[in-house]
């Protein structure tokens, strides 16, 4: 049985991968005239057609998406949202769940990847970890679009989880800026992307994606001397939903 499937999972990746080419490049012509309505208002018109683009490809290759909300959604005050890693998928989806409008935080890499890279590095905040000052200016970056309203999203273990563990070590900068610019961290947890799209390989798979917003943790008040309390805190509270969650 698994031999005669193996042809059509094949036929299935292709198609999805020409439908996720496609409607990029219908994307692009309206995003290069967006970039030049600045890295604020003209990110926030990016977004929506980003959004487009998420809305359209999951459903047309058979990936149901489903929020799970564990806290008021009426309040519209700017985030840092958390999020953990599993799968390349994380950055699609976020596109489509994330309330508007936000940025997230990216691998300087990515750009250099034709095409997507220009729609890449127009929508998210570029870092290069392998470069102090450059850490620095994307920091700067980070708080200045918060003060312009705008949502922060992060994946604070770094890098995609490829262990058998549900969460990898936290990193100090997410809560370093929470706490910076006095920002509510929202911990969001994506639940399936892993057994939709593996880590390791492109294997994609059809089926449920579940996103989890757990309730915002306050960072009123709080100073550097905290720093390691909420990193723990915020880490114990998606570690202790995803292990509730399998």
């Amino acid at each position: 049985m698994k031999l005669l499937l193996k042809p059509l999972h094949v036929v299935y990746i292709i198609y999805a991968v020409i439908v996720f080419l496609a409607i990029m490049f219908l994307i692009l012509p309206p995003i290069f005239v967006a970039s030049f309505f600045g890295r604020v208002k003209g990110g926030n018109i990016i977004f929506y057609f980003l959004r487009f683009w998420s809305h359209t490809w999951f459903p047309a290759v058979g990936i149901r998406v489903k929020r799970i909300y564990k806290h008021d959604r009426k309040d519209k005050t700017p985030y840092l949202f958390v999020v953990n890693h599993r799968s390349y998928l994380d950055a699609a989806l976020a596109v489509q769940v994330m309330r508007l409008p936000f940025r997230p935080l990216g691998k300087i890499e990515m750009k250099k990847i034709p095409f997507f890279g220009f729609i890449y590095k127009q929508s998210v905040v570029l870092v290069d970890r392998k470069d102090a000052k450059a850490r620095s200016r994307s920091v700067r970056e980070m708080i200045a679009v918060l003060k312009e309203g705008v949502s922060i999203l992060i994946f604070p273990e770094g890098t995609t989880n490829h262990t058998d563990q549900p969460l990898q070590p936290f990193h100090n900068g997410a809560f370093r800026i929470a706490i910076e610019t006095q920002t509510p961290i929202q911990p969001v947890l994506y639940l399936d992307n892993g057994d939709r799209l593996h880590a390791q390989g492109f294997n994609l798979n059809p089926g449920r994606c579940r996103v989890v917003y757990l309730p915002p943790v306050p960072v009123a008040g709080l100073t550097m001397d905290d720093l390691p309390t909420l990193k723990q805190q915020v880490f114990d509270i998606m570690e202790r939903e995803l292990k509730a969650s399998v």
